[in-house]
């Protein structure tokens, strides 16, 4: 057993049976008080339902302290449904205290990545093993799990024995925290993979039981009821769709969302939507297309009548940076654009803070400016206006576009030319990761207008005839032209760039064949032309003038003899 194998932390317990057969692990709270999972509990033969509470016992596995106490089922603090896997979580009361000074925390954290360790007892080795994992986001058959990979190929993984084992995170600003329980392992061949019960989904089946050893914040944004009330309204189905297929897919940057003022505080769509990645309990009759992964929104706040000191808080505590030091916008949006895996945060009400100006100067601009290079993903909800000041790839406004009422469009070609469209934006981005970014002050892609027209297209396919029709199809038709100009600019820069190094790499050769390979004019000419092309970003302008320098000056020494 190595170092970093040895149970150094006093709240890891086994779970045996009443005959110390080891069944699996837990987490000790406090000096009476183990959290583990249900069906644990039921594989060492204690079951409320079945009035046997007390076949368990608790050991210690801690070396140098330990102790064996029977322990019994808190008869409601069990939560476990045998076909779907949900809740799987059960506290225990041990029959006597022991001595485990002080209560151990369980953090609420975002779980979309990180390394953690987990300590259980396979059947192989009864006094526990260690294993390390990395957070992947949200899995498992209950949908309402994180998923854990494997890290080191050849080394022990997660196996029976495990379940109700604490998480431990090993990074990050939650390190040494426990921030969840193992549940399950991935049935394969290879056993790449378990699941987790984060604490915010122990939170939804325990609910008060727990709380005093909680930790953390978590999604803040006022309770919505039920997630499917308003989907049978076209406008609303579409726009929950389509944010939803957006923020499911690979894109990166800023998504302003008009939620509009009807719906009032903490009835707006986009509410209703962050709802959904905070339990799978909370989705009611949602179809699947318009919720979003358990736990993909790392962050959600509500910033209606708060100042922009309290957003940088929750952002702060959200994510476990330092109190005092990355509370500052400053601090925070350096921290946020540089974490690992890139962020997913919602902020509603923008425009309705308690000082939008500071809100939008200090923290969420300077955000948005890098969002998309830095793979941040941050959707911004307004209710009225949209700021004029603030940078945006996508806006989703249920407002109609006007015009169009004098011309004949069909559903069909105004499908048509959204799918053109969208094929085209996507074809854009694309480049701008893969091409643009290699080039000092790349053009600006144009905003996506793509996923705002298919919700118009949606709502008027709903009504059809409607004159809204022809200025979809027209408004597609533009916004393709400005990506068209877009995708034949940034091509044309890689074109440009690929002509100059061929061109330099050319005369390189022939000043070499002519007059060596350290000729200190032509030399110092080539190093300033071949910098601007292969520096990251390369500076096309000034390879421009470098590299025809360059040339002229090869070809007046040959010239010269």
């Amino acid at each position: 057993m190595t170092p970093d194998q040895r149970p150094d932390r006093p709240w890891r317990v086994r779970i045996d049976d009443q005959y110390g057969k080891p069944c699996g692990a837990g987490v000790l709270l406090d000096r009476r008080s183990v959290l583990t999972c249900a069906h644990v509990v039921k594989q060492a033969g204690a079951h409320p339902a079945a009035g046997t509470r007390a076949h368990l016992r608790v050991r210690s596995a801690v070396a140098g302290d330990a102790w064996s106490v029977t322990a019994r089922v808190v008869e409601d603090v069990w939560a476990f449904d045998d076909d779907s896997r949900r809740g799987d979580v059960a506290l225990l009361r041990l029959d006597r205290p022991v001595g485990h000074d002080g209560v151990t925390e369980l953090w609420k954290v975002p779980i979309s990545g990180g390394k953690v360790r987990v300590y259980g007892f396979p059947e192989y080795e009864p006094d526990g093993i260690g294993v390390d994992a990395e957070l992947a986001g949200s899995g498992g058959r209950a949908g309402e799990w994180g998923l854990l990979n494997r890290t080191h190929e050849g080394r022990p993984w997660i196996r029976p024995g495990y379940s109700g084992a604490g998480v431990m995170a090993l990074d990050g600003a939650f390190a040494g925290q426990v921030i969840g329980i193992v549940v399950a392992e991935f049935v394969d061949e290879d056993g790449k993979a378990a699941w987790m019960v984060p604490v915010d989904t122990m939170r939804t089946y325990l609910g008060s039981r727990i709380e005093p050893y909680v930790r953390g914040v978590g999604i803040e944004v006022p309770s919505r009821g039920d997630p499917a009330a308003d989907l049978d309204d076209p406008l609303q189905l579409a726009l929950t769709r389509e944010l939803a297929r957006l923020l499911t897919s690979d894109w990166a940057g800023v998504a302003l969302v008009a939620t509009g003022r009807q719906t009032g505080p903490g009835s707006s769509w986009l509410v209703r939507l962050t709802e959904t990645s905070r339990s799978t309990r909370r989705r009611g009759g949602a179809p699947r297309d318009t919720v979003l992964p358990f736990g993909a929104v790392d962050a959600a706040y509500d910033a209606r009548g708060r100042s922009v000191g309290e957003v940088c808080a929750y952002l702060a505590d959200r994510f476990g940076f330092a109190p005092d030091r990355d509370r500052t916008p400053v601090e925070l949006v350096r921290r946020l654009l540089r974490r690992t895996p890139p962020a997913f945060v919602i902020v509603d009400g923008i425009d309705s803070a308690r000082d939008t100006g500071r809100l939008l100067t200090e923290l969420l601009v300077p955000l948005a400016r890098s969002a998309r290079t830095r793979g941040l993903r941050l959707v911004l909800g307004v209710e009225g206006d949209p700021p004029e000041e603030l940078p945006y790839q996508v806006r989703l406004d249920p407002a109609p576009l006007p015009g169009g009422a004098l011309r004949a469009v069909t559903v069909e070609q105004a499908r048509q030319a959204v799918a053109d469209l969208a094929r085209a934006e996507g074809e854009a981005l694309l480049l701008e990761r893969t091409t643009a970014r290699r080039f000092l002050a790349p053009p600006r892609p144009p905003h996506g207008e793509a996923p705002r027209l298919k919700v118009r297209l949606a709502v008027a396919r709903a009504t059809f005839p409607h004159a809204e029709t022809a200025a979809i199809e027209a408004r597609a038709r533009s916004v393709r032209t400005e990506v068209d100009a877009y995708l034949a600019e940034v091509r044309g820069m890689g074109a440009e760039h690929e002509e100059l190094s061929v061109r330099l790499e050319l005369y390189r050769a022939l000043a070499e064949e002519h007059f060596g390979a350290h000729d200190p004019e032509l030399s110092g000419l080539f190093a300033t032309a071949a910098h601007a092309l292969r520096a990251a970003p390369a500076d096309l302008a000034a390879a421009g003038r470098r590299v025809p320098r360059y040339v002229a000056a090869v070809n007046r020494r040959i010239a010269e003899g």
